[in-house]
């Protein structure tokens, strides 16, 4: 399959985010998407944006340890104060071009001024 555009954050899974059986942790996958989520919501928001739910992940395929895992962001809503965006997580193999979609969720952000309190998005 072909990676849809650029990603908002590409890292490498390292052996200390695997199992036993050199699966890297779902957990580590779901950290990866928020942080690469959080960049284009605070660059939407033009600040500090926080997580507020995610929906409808599934699990499609595992990550290997040295897999290149690439997260896509796509801002499909924005409110007064939050936004929802779907995160596509994708991993290739190492020495391979071929990618393949590993899973994909909803997450709402909400814009926060600096005392955490929410904020218009287009404040």
């Amino acid at each position: 399959m072909t990676e849809p555009r650029d990603p908002a954050i590409r890292v490498t899974a390292m052996p200390r985010d695997a199992n036993a059986y050199g699966d890297i942790f779902g957990g580590w996958l779901v950290s990866i998407m928020d942080n690469g989520a959080g960049l284009v919501a605070a660059l939407r928001a033009k600040g500090r944006a926080v997580t507020i739910s995610i929906d409808g992940m599934q699990f499609l395929e595992p990550v290997k340890v040295g897999d290149e895992v690439s997260v896509y962001c796509t801002i499909e809503h924005v409110g007064r104060t939050s936004m929802r965006i779907d995160v596509e997580a994708w991993r290739r193999p190492r020495h391979s071009a071929d990618a393949v979609k590993v899973t994909e969720a909803k997450f709402t952000f909400v814009a926060v001024d600096d005392d955490g309190r929410p904020r218009p998005v287009d404040a």
